[in-house]
Order: structure tokens, then C-alpha cells, then sequence
């Protein structure tokens, strides 16, 4: 049977500056044909954190509105080759990403889900030399040291109970469970008054 372990689904990070410095095409160019193997198996074809994985270039740490998206229809290039193995999708209860993490590495991924609006998935491939002194690793170059991919949440979710699963340190599993209307509560919080 295989190894799923829950991840912590954290929500506040106060880590100022992240993703402020946005990975253009052409320094991903350079950085990718410089790339070791871990760093083609992390950002390569068909990778969540590739930043081609939408079929042209798109800065993983901007936000991306994937549940807007048919799977089939974006990746359809990626999976008529074989290279991809994500998923999303939508059921009557909730939003669900699935994917191979590839070179990643253990126990390295974290899921951050922000005010409600951004799911982020993130997580360090190579340390920083000297961590003492060093600012977070993702308020620079971040893809010299880790790798990120934003999503944009729909409206319609209970974000506080998003779930996320890895299994044995290589498969990523996130549900997010979409709000029931007839819950009594408006999207601010507050009490609503069902009329018939």
C-alpha cells in the first residue's frame, strides 16, 4: 500500500517580499541550459513548476487561475507526448490538483493557501551556502534555490479546509472543499437569512 502522509496546509506567512522577483523567460532560458538534472526534473516538460506548463511562458510565482482551465484542453500537448502526469479537476464537493513532483526531495513542499485567494505550493531544492546570513530564499532569485506554483482559488471555496496529501515523497494531492450555499454564511463571514 502506498505511503500518504497529510501535509500542513499553512495560512499565514509573513515572509516580506516573496516572490518579488519575477523569473523572465530569457533568464529562464539561460538558467534551464546551465540546469544540473535536478533542476531539468523539477522545471523540465510536463512539471507543475515548469514554468512552459500552460504551453507558453508563464512566471510560476504570478498566480495562475487553473481552475478556469480544462486539464484536457491545456495540457493536451504535454499528455498527447507523455510528458505530464497533473491533473485538476473539479467534483460536486471539491477542487482537486493532482501531480508528480519529480526531484524534489524529502519532506521539501509546503502548501500555503493566502487570504482565501492564492494556493501556493513551494518548497527548497538546494540550500542556501550560508543561511545565517542569507535573506529567504524567496525574496531573490528563488529558482536558484526552490520552485513555486500560485494558483488562484475560485470563489466558491472553503479554503480553511484544504487538504493536502504526498505519497512516499513524489506524488501531491491537494482537495479543497468547495463551500456549501445553503451553510448560513455569506463569503464575509457572516450570517445570511435563507427566503424561500
Amino acid at each position: 500500500m502506498a505511503s500518504w502522509k497529510q501535509l500542513e496546509v499553512h495560512t499565514e506567512d509573513q515572509t516580506p517580499h516573496k516572490w518579488s522577483v519575477s523569473l523572465s523567460e530569457e533568464t529562464f532560458k539561460i538558467f534551464f541550459a546551465h540546469g544540473s538534472p535536478t533542476v531539468h526534473k523539477i522545471f523540465g516538460d510536463g512539471s507543475l513548476f515548469s514554468p512552459l506548463l500552460f504551453g507558453k511562458f508563464f512566471d510560476p510565482s504570478d498566480a495562475f487561475p487553473l481552475w478556469d482551465f480544462e486539464s484536457d484542453v491545456l495540457l493536451s500537448n504535454l499528455r498527447s507526448s507523455g510528458k505530464t502526469s497533473i491533473d485538476w479537476f473539479q467534483t460536486d464537493d471539491a477542487y482537486v490538483l493532482k501531480a508528480d513532483l519529480p526531484g524534489v526531495g524529502n519532506n521539501t513542499v509546503q502548501v500555503y493557501v493566502e487570504n482565501g485567494k492564492i494556493m501556493e505550493i513551494s518548497g527548497q531544492w538546494k540550500p542556501q551556502r550560508d543561511q545565517s546570513k542569507a535573506k529567504d530564499w524567496r525574496s531573490g532569485h528563488w529558482w536558484e534555490h526552490g520552485f513555486v506554483r500560485r494558483l488562484e482559488l475560485p470563489e466558491d471555496v472553503d479554503w480553511r479546509e484544504t487538504e493536502a496529501y504526498m505519497n512516499n515523497d513524489m506524488f501531491l494531492e491537494v482537495r479543497i472543499p468547495k463551500s456549501t450555499s445553503d451553510s448560513g454564511t455569506s463569503g464575509n463571514g457572516t450570517m445570511t437569512k435563507n427566503s424561500d
